[in-house]
This record gives structure tokens, C-alpha cells and sequence, in this order.
């Protein structure tokens, strides 16, 4: 048995060492790039939006991470057992150079031109992020990174129309996380748009993020990147791309204000989309109401055919009353008459 082991040990030894040195080494390099993780793996992302597209409408949302429905980009607050929220990583993506961090503007547009671009490194000197700098490579523990005081996001939308599909749907163009953070005078909190983010390039990325999809199953898990795909979250209108470039909130006087207003463009985003195909040629309303008309008068037939029946009745019934009642009076008359004759007659008689 010893012999056997030994000969096949010698035998695969040989083929080792027979192979040229030129494919020995382009198999161990090959060895080397495999992937040995999920992690390393590709995951198709969503079809981008067509630049020739007939109807498009661009939309500015406020997620508030407090809400159950966008619970899912918060938790965990703090990186745990290898799970982390979608800030930690968007950051992490920004630290290590794999998608560029595009400047907040005071206007609030987004610039994502190679000069408004911003580097990590910027970013935690202006919100004060704790790191570590050695040998020219930056390092942050997870614990320093404000994940847990990120509350909010604005994300940038494109509702429109793919004439090419034949499809309605609605895409996520931008992410700019919002820090919400007090002074240190004990102050309100202040909501602080960090940067924003082409959702294009972090989609990759997105799809390999796994975020908890629902409170009642732990073990529903959904990726970032069908996340926003499937436009799980719910965020409220803060702004519009129009020609005057302005907010909702600096048009309006009060909250109810504001509130119908996003009420009004949610309407007519769902009325085109209601609307896209045209209208029928015969309008449903004109069909219901022809409709509607005969079975009224298949109801009302019978209750008229009773009515005339009933009438018929009804008059047949005084006719014959009336008649009656002449034939009664004409017999009381002759009756009189005669027995006014009678008398007469007899008196008459007793007279010669």
C-alpha cells in the first residue's frame, strides 16, 4: 500500500515539473486572481436611464431615516458582526478612491465636474472626524465614523418615460448623505449635506451590500442596490428641477402649504403615468352610463307594465262603478216614475 502511495506522489511530482515553466507560471498567476469571497464577484446593476428619453421629470427627495420604511439604510448605527449601513460604506468607497465625492453647493444642484470634487481626507477635517495619518495612507476606526448621526438623505430621482422599452420608471441619479449634528452650545440640531454621490458609480458597489429587509423576518436580506431599484424607500418632495430653480419651502407660508404642493406634483407624476397610453375612444364614462341607462329601463318595464296594469284596473274599475251607479239611479228613476204613474192612475180610477 505504501509502495502504491509512493508511485502516485512520483507520478504527479513528474507532471508538476514536466509542464513548461511559461504555462507553470500563468497558472499560478491564474491560482492567484481567483476569488476566493462573494465579495470579489460582479452583480449586474440596473439598465442606465436612456439620454434621448421623450418625458423625463427630475425630482429631489428628503429620506428620513426615523421612518420604518428607510429604517433599513440606518441599522446598524454602528458597524457589527460585518454588517454596516449604507453611509459607512458609501464612505469607506470615498476613503479608498473607488467613487469620487462631489461638493455640497449652497444652492443645493449638484456639480459633478472634476473641479468639484473633494477628497476624504477634507471631509473628516470639516466634520471633525477622528483618523490616523501615517506614511501618507489615512486610516479611521469604525467606531470614529458619524454613521449613527447621519439621519437623512437627499437622493436626486428621474421619473420618465422609455419610449425604447415602452416602460415608466423611475431612477436614482444622486445621493448626498445629511449629518445632523448640534453646537456646542447645546443648540438645535442642524442638518449638514455632506456630498453628493453619481448612483451609477456606487451601484457596483451597492449590489454587494446587504441591508436587513424587514423587521418581522431577520433573515430577509435585500441588497442597496434593488433597494433603491425597486423604490423601497419613502421620502417626501423638498425641491424640483425647474426654470427658476427654486425650493418648496422658500414659495410657501406654511406647512400645509408645502404639503399640498407635494401633493400636487405626486398627482401629476401619477396622472401622466396613469394617461401614458391615451384615452379610449369611447370614454368609460359614456359606456357605464348607456349601460346603466338600459338596465334602468329593463328595470323600470316591468314596474310600468304593473302600473298600466293597475291603471287599467283602476279605470275599468270606475267605469264599471260609474255605471253602476247611473244603472242604480235610472232604476230608482223608472221605480219613481212608475209608482208616481200608479198612483195617479188609480186615483184616477177611483175618480170615474
Amino acid at each position: 500500500m505504501k509502495r502504491i502511495i509512493l508511485t502516485l506522489l512520483c507520478l504527479a511530482t513528474l507532471a508538476a515539473t514536466a509542464q513548461p515553466p511559461a504555462r507553470r507560471k500563468a497558472q499560478q498567476e491564474n491560482e492567484n486572481k481567483t476569488p476566493v469571497a462573494s465579495a470579489h464577484r460582479d452583480f449586474p446593476t440596473a439598465a442606465p436611464m436612456p439620454a434621448d428619453a421623450v418625458w423625463r421629470r427630475d425630482i429631489y427627495r428628503e429620506i428620513d431615516l426615523t421612518k420604518e420604511e428607510n429604517a433599513a439604510l440606518y441599522y446598524p448605527a454602528t458597524p457589527q458582526n460585518g454588517r454596516e449601513n449604507l453611509f459607512v460604506s458609501l464612505f469607506k468607497l470615498v476613503l479608498r478612491g473607488s467613487i469620487k465625492a462631489y461638493d455640497y453647493k449652497l444652492d443645493g444642484n449638484e456639480d459633478f465636474s472634476d473641479g468639484n470634487t473633494i477628497k476624504g481626507k477634507a471631509l473628516m477635517d470639516r466634520y471633525q472626524i477622528l483618523y490616523e495619518s501615517k506614511d501618507g495612507r489615512i486610516r479611521v476606526n469604525d467606531a470614529d465614523l458619524p454613521s449613527d448621526e447621519v439621519r437623512s438623505y437627499f437622493v436626486k430621482e428621474s421619473v420618465y418615460y422609455n419610449q425604447h422599452t415602452a416602460t415608466f420608471q423611475t431612477k436614482v441619479t444622486a445621493i448626498c448623505p445629511v449629518l445632523k449634528r448640534g453646537d456646542d452650545f447645546g443648540g438645535m440640531d442642524a442638518k449638514y449635506p455632506m456630498f453628493w454621490v453619481k448612483y451609477e458609480e456606487a451601484a457596483p458597489y451597492l449590489a454587494k451590500l446587504m441591508l436587513m429587509g424587514s423587521s418581522v423576518n431577520n433573515a430577509a436580506m435585500i441588497s442597496a442596490d434593488d433597494y433603491f431599484t425597486l423604490n423601497l424607500y419613502k421620502g417626501t418632495i423638498y425641491k424640483t428641477t425647474n426654470l427658476q430653480d427654486k425650493l418648496l419651502i422658500p414659495e410657501t407660508e406654511s406647512d400645509t402649504t408645502v404639503v399640498k404642493e407635494q401633493q400636487r406634483i405626486e398627482k401629476e407624476l401619477a396622472d401622466f403615468e396613469k394617461h401614458v397610453w391615451g384615452k379610449d375612444s369611447v370614454p368609460p364614462a359614456a359606456t357605464d352610463s348607456l349601460a346603466a341607462a338600459t338596465d334602468d329601463k329593463e328595470a323600470e318595464a316591468p314596474k310600468a307594465t304593473r302600473r298600466r296594469g293597475t291603471s287599467t284596473r283602476r279605470s275599468s274599475g270606475g267605469v264599471s262603478a260609474k255605471k253602476t251607479r247611473t244603472k242604480t239611479k235610472a232604476t230608482k228613476q223608472r221605480s219613481s216614475s212608475s209608482t208616481r204613474s200608479r198612483g195617479t192612475y188609480s186615483v184616477r180610477r177611483q175618480r170615474h
